[in-house]
């Protein structure tokens, strides 16, 4: 029981944490949504490998340079932080930005 209770507590921070993560400029911000209110992200799929949101669970969510991005798991926020402007390129060009 005790294994479970240590698993669920693990999940449920893991989840905190990965979805309320905010960079500004590529470093942490966790101020950031608290004092910018984020552009909403306009897709319905990750902004990196293009997969459905929420198809492996929930999104990860970070706010950067006052842009709400979202992923479809946290391994594709690295790759988005080696190379933003690719990306925001990307997301510009969906939005007609």
């Amino acid at each position: 029981m005790k294994i479970i209770k240590s698993f669920v507590v693990t999940l449920a921070m893991g989840t905190l944490i990965g979805t309320s993560s905010c960079t500004k400029n590529g470093k942490s911000d966790p101020e950031a949504s608290a004092n910018e209110p984020a552009l909403t992200y306009p897709l319905d799929v990750c902004l990196v490998s293009g997969e459905k949101l929420g198809g492996m669970g929930e999104p990860v969510r970070i706010v950067y340079e006052g842009r709400e991005i979202k992923f479809c798991c946290d391994m594709c926020q690295p790759k988005f932080e080696k190379s933003p402007e690719k990306y925001l390129a990307k997301l510009d060009g969906s939005t007609g930005e």
